[in-house]
């Protein structure tokens, strides 16, 4: 039924523009982290809908009948792509068919600048935020795409992408800064699934995820003891849960260390495929990553 009705909707309103609200542009976008890059970028020119809330899993996230209705209602949609939303992907090409202004956000990047991974379609890890780097091409991209589809506002996108990527700056040599203060062989994050690749390809850590890229699949018992040798051997003292995760697998690989003579504690809750609650300063991207990098560093830092 829902399969249906998506169809029906999005054959009928595909091609049409959704109507603008309070005057302003209507921007759905899926997750938290695409919906806080749209909001910096579009200023006061536009509304912006995360159908996506704080903690939600991105990778097993399935459109809803009132999610659809909503994209074909939109003005432009924007999401990360690289098949982070791996089961909307129907449902996104189904509405670019139909006409409307579906915007993936990773073709901002190169793809040499993209890690490769086999776990995707895409053939590449989406993760691309927790590059500073790369989500300041983001914010240029979608100043672009936003400045072509409403030509009479493209100064103040790319005016607003500008001031965007001037807080970026703050929040790079913020987050050198702290990361400075481990030694090398400190260097070391464990946390749910794969997520922070990106991190530590900008920063100079050797990261490890307990379930991989996506966590579309489950981490079995080879992979926590496999996981729990590497902590072991390295003497690891910080391991992390994310609020997009359900912490279980990473307490089994407390457990699992625990049973091989030493101690790994839990460093802390880590941000990685969705922001935190509205209002609070995690719930912002700059905030999140700020959040992020205390975490880590003053967790490792006692190690």
């Amino acid at each position: 039924m829902l399969a249906f009705t998506a169809i029906t909707i999005l054959s009928s309103c595909g091609s049409q523009r959704g109507e603008e609200e309070n005057g302003k542009i209507n921007i759905v976008a899926t997750t938290t982290i695409v919906a806080d890059l749209m909001k910096n970028v579009g200023g006061s020119k536009v509304n912006v809908t995360a159908l996506m809330g704080p903690g939600v899993d991105p990778h097993l996230y399935k459109a809803s009948e009132g999610d659809v209705t909503r994209l074909s209602r939109a003005d432009m949609v924007f999401y990360n792509g690289l098949h982070l939303e791996g089961k909307m992907v129907d449902v996104l090409e189904k509405l670019e068919h139909g006409g409307k202004e579906v915007v993936a956000v990773a073709k901002a990047v190169n793809e040499d600048k993209l890690i490769g991974s086999t776990e995707y379609a895409s053939s590449y890890d989406p993760h691309i935020w927790f590059n500073i780097n790369l989500w300041q091409k983001a914010a240029a991209y979608t100043a672009q795409e936003l400045g072509k589809a409403y030509p009479e506002h493209k100064a103040a996108f790319e005016k607003n992408a500008e001031t965007f990527n001037r807080k970026l700056d703050t929040l790079k040599q913020f987050s050198h800064s702290k990361i400075n203060q481990l030694n090398p062989q400190q260097r070391v994050l464990v946390t749910a699934h794969d997520a922070f690749n990106y991190f530590g390809q900008q920063y100079d850590f050797k990261v490890v995820g307990l379930q991989g890229i996506s966590t579309s699949s489950e981490a079995g018992v080879k992979d926590v003891q496999n996981l729990a040798d590497f902590i072991y051997k390295r003497k690891i003292g910080a391991i992390f849960i994310e609020s997009s995760v359900p912490e279980r697998n990473i307490k089994a690989l407390q457990e699992a260390v625990k049973a091989k003579g030493f101690h790994t504690k839990i460093g802390g809750e880590l941000y990685s495929d969705a922001l935190g609650s509205p209002g609070t300063g995690e719930g912002t991207y700059l905030g999140m990553y700020r959040h992020n990098i205390n975490t880590i560093v003053d967790a490792l830092m006692l190690e």
